[in-house]
């Protein structure tokens, strides 16, 4: 930006802030939207003061209960005891300003929120044109403008405003020169807590009492998680056959309050010649994944908060701004081809612990219609293909560990131990276990999963038939590679002949509880599903479209998996936590069947051997094949498993051609000759 770029910049924001100080003074708007907008010009001041007290260097002479009462004062209106009475909370905006407008300006209040994390990263701009927004809107109030303008006025700011929102928030993924959270990681002192608070993001104890505990590890400590995390990255590569000397970047993942282990890792993949990328999860409408936190985050100030906004674009998208968002994605890519080119992959620092969190489903909050949601997915569908040309998956790869947080409780440090050790074990002894199930495996035709007690499962997995049974498998030998900690063998099934039901009491997938869940195949897609989570069929289905189906109208089966991560299994039920593990620990803890796409989406040519030499070929399905001939209908760019927990488990076996069946597991314990020690952990 120029010097009179600037110049201009701060003349708006003066003038703008001259504007907002006068509004709770006035009594021009009619109730009750004067009280609205007194309240947004009181949260604007907030971020003067905010921004004041940054350029004044104040915060940095806080101390740390000064910093945490001011962290909380940011942030109090969306907390769960204030948000009742809060116009972010689309009921209440309703309530007290009708249906005609309460929607959209709950939805402007979110948007004004998402100014304390730009402030923190200095993005002005958006600060700036947050506050015109509001004075225009303020202004056709005061003249009574009808509803149409002042829709408008919120669509063409967001229209206008994502060619540098959007920009920015793709280039933040990809550019090491987007430095902020890496600043912070790698200059602050962490030992003194307030490091925490410079993100800008609502700090709670969980990520406190979090750096605390990590401040009191050993080094060797923090060097084995890191080396199990970036070891694992690395081996993603070598198993592979992808040159990771060619990659420069690396897109890092992770909570706030692990910067210890974060810090060490940099520094591992530094020698591997890999500089990082850390990005903010999206805060504006025209960034946000839905209900997903992609990049570096905290605990949530609110879930139900995120929750009610998740589907907010419902107010504007339409055809126009699909091709305004895909018109700019576009632009940045070509613009910058040579930096995507070097992106090596993500490298994913997950959590878990946190409390259950069950959805409150109101009909005040936005709901996309059925157009929107097809234009969703041709939008990510468009979006992955381009993004494929300048990244391309058969040259990058990934890994993923998780850890809990202090949330999980009063044995938080003893289960973080044991999580050290289930992301450590020993991968010889694993190999050789798993090598046993892969052989029964690829000496039948299919294989019957049957619940046990209430469990309603009863699915028949047809596989991938094999040519040359000497030199190759259906099966991937999971390892602790890219997908820690290992311990599960997996497939993309043949898609004909898979069918009937699977059923799960309870699980989270993508952060949300689904109660009593069940899902139908016919020939391997989705035909029907049910859950009982909300009073009514309609809610229950629109919750499983729009959370795992990601909108489609039906989802392939694209994986099916058993896990042998019986450790796993057992820390979890002596501790209590089956429903407080992610799905990257729980999916190693029983069978598991993914809906979406395959494993190896968008990856169908790179050849892959496990290590007794066998060439995994069931890499894709009748879809994916399609990813030539018709590249629109191969991939739905989503991929969620859904896992059957041991005790849930009556029976599963494979059946060989002439009949005979072979047991693998029987009433959640593992039966096949070879696996048995599994049942010891």
């Amino acid at each position: 930006m120029s010097v009179k770029e600037k110049e201009l910049l701060k003349e708006r924001y003066q003038l703008s802030m001259e504007r907002i100080e006068k509004i709770p003074l006035e009594k021009i708007v009619k109730e009750p939207f004067q009280d609205y907008f007194c309240k947004m010009s009181g949260f604007l001041l907030q971020i003067k003061e905010l921004i004041e007290k940054k350029q004044r260097g104040e915060l940095e002479q806080f101390s740390f209960e000064e910093y945490q009462r001011y962290n909380t004062d940011l942030y109090q209106d969306i907390l769960p005891e204030q948000y009742q009475n809060s116009y972010a909370n689309p009921a209440y905006a309703v309530e007290k300003l009708g249906k005609e407008y309460g929607q959209l300006l709950s939805f402007v209040y979110t948007e004004l929120r998402a100014l304390i994390a730009d402030v923190y990263e200095e993005r002005f701009i958006e600060v700036v044109s947050a506050c015109e927004l509001l004075i225009e809107l303020y202004n056709l109030f005061e003249m009574e403008g009808n509803q149409k303008e002042i829709f408008d006025a919120v669509y063409w700011f967001l229209s206008d405003y994502s060619d540098v929102i959007y920009k920015k928030w793709i280039l933040s993924g990809f550019d090491p020169s987007f430095d902020f959270a890496k600043k912070i990681v790698m200059e602050r002192d962490l030992k003194d807590l307030r490091y925490l608070f410079a993100y800008g993001e609502y700090i709670t104890e969980v990520e406190i009492q979090t750096a605390a505990f990590l401040n009191g590890l050993s080094e060797e400590g923090i060097d084995q998680i890191a080396s199990a995390f970036v070891e694992g990255y690395r081996k993603g590569f070598e198993n592979t056959k992808k040159d990771l000397s060619k990659k420069k970047i690396v897109k890092l993942y992770f909570p706030i309050g692990y910067e210890r282990i974060i810090r060490r890792a940099i520094q591992k993949f530094a020698a591997l010649g890999l500089e990082p990328v850390m990005f903010r999860y999206g805060l504006h409408s025209v960034e946000k994944r839905k209900n997903q936190r992609l990049g570096y985050t905290a605990t949530p100030a609110n879930k139900q908060y995120d929750y009610d906004h998740s589907q907010d674009e419902g107010l504007y998208y339409d055809k126009a701004f699909y091709e305004r968002k895909m018109s700019i994605l576009k632009d940045v890519y070509e613009k910058h081809a040579e930096c995507f080119r070097q992106m090596a992959g993500p490298a994913v620092f997950e959590t878990f612990g946190e409390k259950p969190f069950a959805p409150v489903n109101k009909p005040e909050a936005v709901q996309l219609s059925k157009k929107q949601q097809k234009l969703f997915v041709d939008f990510s569908n468009e979006a992955n293909q381009f993004a494929e040309s300048y990244v391309p998956s058969e040259e990058t790869s990934f890994t993923m560990i998780a850890f809990p947080t202090s949330e999980i409780g009063e044995h938080f440090e003893e289960i973080f131990q044991e999580t050290i050790r289930i992301n450590t074990l020993d991968t010889q002894v694993y190999q050789n276990v798993q090598q046993c199930l892969i052989q029964a495996l690829d000496d039948c035709d299919y294989v019957r999963i049957v619940g046990a007690g209430e469990n309603r499962t009863d699915l028949t997995v047809n596989l991938v038939k094999l040519q040359n049974r000497e030199k190759e498998t259906r099966f991937e030998n999971c390892l602790a590679d890219v997908n820690i900690p290992l311990g599960e063998v997996f497939t993309s099934p043949e898609l004909s002949g898979t069918n009937g039901v699977l059923h799960v009491k309870e699980v989270f997938l993508r952060g949300l509880r689904f109660i009593d869940l069940e899902v139908h195949f016919q020939d391997g897609c989705i035909c029907e599903y049910h859950c009982k989570n909300f009073e009514t069929e309609e809610e229950n289905q629109n919750y499983f479209k729009q959370h795992v189906m990601q909108g489609h109208e039906t989802l392939p089966m694209g994986e099916f998996a058993i896990g042998t991560n019986t450790a796993a299994y057992e820390m979890a039920k002596k501790y209590g936590i089956i429903q407080k593990l992610p799905i990257l620990i729980v999916e190693k803890m029983g069978p598991h069947f993914a809906v979406g796409d395959t494993c190896y989406s968008r990856e169908e040519e790179v050849r892959v051997w496990n290590l007794d030499g066998k060439e995994v070929i069931a890499k894709e399905n009748s879809f994916s094949r399609l990813r030539k001939t018709d590249p629109d209908k191969a991939y739905f760019n989503c991929h969620t498993d859904i896992t059957i927990p041991y005790e849930e488990i009556g029976e599963i076996a494979c059946y060989r051609k002439d009949g005979t069946k072979v047991p693998l597991i029987a009433d959640g314990k593992f039966v096949l000759p070879g696996t048995e020690l599994l049942n010891e952990n």
